[in-house]
């Protein structure tokens, strides 16, 4: 083998361990937006990206349906979901854009508290936007915080 050769399959090399580096979190959004843009989660939920062009996948918008039989019953929630460098190993932000009552969320910017909402609290990696969604829409179930008075329908943080 000539070294002009060697020389191009170790750059090749170096170029790809590069990509790897950062590729497990750019595959796993990739997965997600594949699996939200398909429709195949759950009819309670969904999530896309906020901008198709965003090639970092960073900034994400969802929507929960509120459960049946609770304050939240015929409304539809919307929610912005920021995935850092460091998704899926550290959890996204969150933060309703719909203004909801519930103790894990901010009264004033909407933002999920993380210390406050179990799913953020003791985030895995194995966890997705999907989880995240649903978990919300099953704490806005529960039976202290079904029955919670909700603002106006339609206002906004």
């Amino acid at each position: 083998m000539s070294n002009i050769r060697l020389r191009e399959e170790i750059c090749c090399l170096y170029v790809m361990l590069c990509y790897f580096q950062y590729s497990p979190r750019s595959f796993r959004l990739l997965e997600e937006l594949e699996k939200g843009e398909k429709g195949k989660g759950p009819e309670s939920c969904s999530y896309g990206l906020a901008d198709g062009d965003d090639i970092t996948m960073t900034n994400w918008n969802g929507t929960i349906l509120g459960p049946p039989h609770s304050n939240h019953e015929n409304r539809i929630y919307s929610v912005a979901i920021t995935c850092g460098p460091n998704y899926p190993d550290v959890p996204p932000t969150i933060k309703f854009i719909s203004k909801i009552n519930l103790p894990c969320v901010d009264d004033v910017t909407g933002e999920v508290k993380a210390s406050s909402f179990h799913t953020l609290r003791d985030w895995k990696r194995s966890f997705t936007m999907e989880n995240l969604l649903l978990d919300l829409r099953k704490e806005m179930a529960t039976p202290t915080n079904k029955k919670l008075k909700q603002p106006a329908e339609g206002t906004t943080f």
